[in-house]
């Protein structure tokens, strides 16, 4: 009997995994893939997350530091810059198997290539079921992210509006040509794909360049990535990989009984930027926190317990999230005038990168804008 199977090796199972471990739980990892694997991602880590963790993140795995970005809507263009890093750029395989392996350090079981198949509550317990074995716990986290099904044994499926889909493929190119092109930033452009955005990331030898946009709207996402790459000078044929992310900020059921959702699998997701690793590993560590908790408080095992989780994750981020989707319902509602004045006032970037960077929330944002702007399309939005 384990005190904890995470299911998921990826960021937020690796967080829970560390957590678990220093905490002295019986804990058992299992991971349907072997690591390193590929992770189709545009590869931003941003400093928020960072500060999450107890550790590090070396130099090698660094490809470039990021302090601003630049936007773009049709033909208007606008760059904004900070004096403090607001993220990193990484290639997924290389973190996310940096991250397990400092999961492992604390001495914690982990099981790579083997797929869990099903899982059920028993009564004090939960069954785990995998393509190898059976394994008994005391509590689970799923932390599959969102494609996996297994979330979907804690809650119901998303409908088209509740998730995105994105496509992402990497550019070969000079790390001279790279920097003329954009140094220490990232480009957004809105405006290419139904209620997201395109992307193009500088790492160290390569471009990532993507789109994403809500699944409802964005029926042929393939041709939009092929568009997008012809409209940015890319014009050899490219592997695309894709992925889907859900659409943060929507009310979501993540406890059932035993076991818990994290990061992707449980919604946590910036619906308006696609950001999720902050939420992630955060999730993470406080489902293995409180998990671990209710194991060595020998008062016995009240499940009800549990729910401290929810209420922590809304307590950190869980408000963020809902004012994320919000103002992302505003801006794409109402695409033309909002894009034209998020693209032409300067100080209107330099507070969203405070968002971004976690120094301000999206409900000061609108609260901001409102106030200073007048705009009406933020009046409409909200009424």
């Amino acid at each position: 009997m384990y005190d904890l199977v995470i299911v998921g090796g990826g960021p937020s199972g690796s967080a829970a995994g560390r957590v678990a471990g220093k905490a002295g739980l019986k804990t058992l990892l299992i991971e349907k893939e072997d690591f390193p694997r590929y992770k189709p991602c545009g590869g931003a880590l941003s400093d928020h997350a960072i500060n999450y963790l107890d550790f590090d993140i070396p130099g090698e795995i660094i490809e470039k530091e990021i302090y601003g970005c630049r936007i773009c809507f049709h033909d208007q263009a606008i760059e904004s810059f900070k004096d403090y890093r607001i993220s990193v750029l990484v290639t997924r395989s290389k973190l996310d198997n940096f991250l397990l392996e400092n999961a492992k350090e604390t001495g914690i079981e982990v099981h790579l290539n083997e797929k869990v198949t099903s899982i059920s509550n028993g009564n004090d317990h939960v069954i785990v079921c995998t393509n190898r074995s059976v394994y008994e716990a005391r509590f689970v986290i799923i932390a599959t992210g969102s494609q996996d099904s297994l979330k979907n044994t804690v809650r119901r499926k998303d409908n088209k509006k509740e998730y995105g889909i994105c496509i992402v493929t990497e550019v070969e190119e000079d790390k001279e040509v790279i920097n003329e092109y954009i140094r220490n930033g990232v480009e957004l452009r809105f405006g290419v794909a139904g209620r997201g955005y395109g992307w193009i990331f500088p790492h160290d030898n390569h471009y990532s360049v993507g789109i994403g946009g809500v699944a409802g709207c964005l029926p042929d996402p393939k041709s939009v990535i092929r568009d997008f790459l012809k409209e940015n000078g890319f014009m050899d044929k490219y592997d695309l990989k894709g992925h889907v992310i859900p659409c943060g900020g929507y009310k979501r059921n993540i406890i059932d009984r035993r076991i818990l959702l994290s990061g992707d699998a449980a919604g946590f997701v910036d619906a308006f930027t696609g950001e999720g690793l902050a939420y992630a590993i955060r999730s993470g560590q406080i489902a293995a926190e409180v998990i671990s908790d209710i194991v060595r408080s020998g008062s016995g095992e009240n499940v009800e317990q549990l729910k401290e989780y929810e209420r922590k994750c809304y307590l950190e981020f869980g408000e963020h999230l809902k004012y994320s989707l919000t103002f992302a319902r505003i801006m794409h509602n109402f695409p033309g005038s909002p894009f034209k004045i998020f693209t032409k006032e300067k100080e209107i970037i330099d507070q969203f990168l405070e968002v971004v960077a976690f120094r301000s929330n999206y409900k000061q944002y609108l609260k901001w804008i409102l106030f200073n702007f007048r705009p009406g399309w933020i009046l409409k939005g909200l009424s």
